[in-house]
Order: C-alpha cells, then sequence, then structure tokens
C-alpha cells in the first residue's frame, strides 16, 4: 500500500526577536497558491459559477426536481 504523505508548512507570525524570513516550503505553498487562484480566474470561470449555483439549487430541491422532469415528460408525451 502506497501512502503519500503531504508536509504542509507550518505558519507562524511571530518572529521572536529575529528578522522575519520566509522558509523555501512557505515559498513553495504560496507560489502553489497563488497558481491555483490565477487558474480559477480562466474563461469558464463564469460558467462553472452558474453550474455550481444550478447544481446548488437542484440538490436541495431533489424530490422536486424529479417530480417535475417526470410531469414535463409525461406532458411532452402526451402531446407528442
Amino acid at each position: 500500500m502506497n501512502t503519500k504523505i503531504v508536509f504542509r508548512p507550518c505558519w507562524s507570525t511571530a518572529s521572536f526577536g529575529a528578522s522575519a524570513a520566509t522558509s523555501p516550503l512557505e515559498l513553495s505553498a504560496l507560489g502553489a497558491h497563488l497558481t491555483s487562484c490565477q487558474g480559477s480566474h480562466s474563461r469558464f470561470f463564469a460558467m462553472q459559477s452558474v453550474a455550481q449555483a444550478l447544481h446548488g439549487f437542484v440538490a436541495t430541491r431533489f424530490v422536486t426536481t424529479l417530480a417535475l422532469l417526470t410531469l414535463s415528460m409525461v406532458v411532452a408525451s402526451l402531446v407528442l
């Protein structure tokens, strides 16, 4: 069994009288975060936001959504 261990930086805002410095691990984590933020504003960002909002709406009203879909299919089959 392969287990991947991820070491996350331990953030501290205190320098205890010494000069404040960043470690390479902290800079790496910051770079990864900035890359993630930059990717979230791609050209499909608006479409993804709409899809998430629609999913939230449908997921909270799952039974009602199924009933409406069933009703619309019945009505469509009667009309056609």
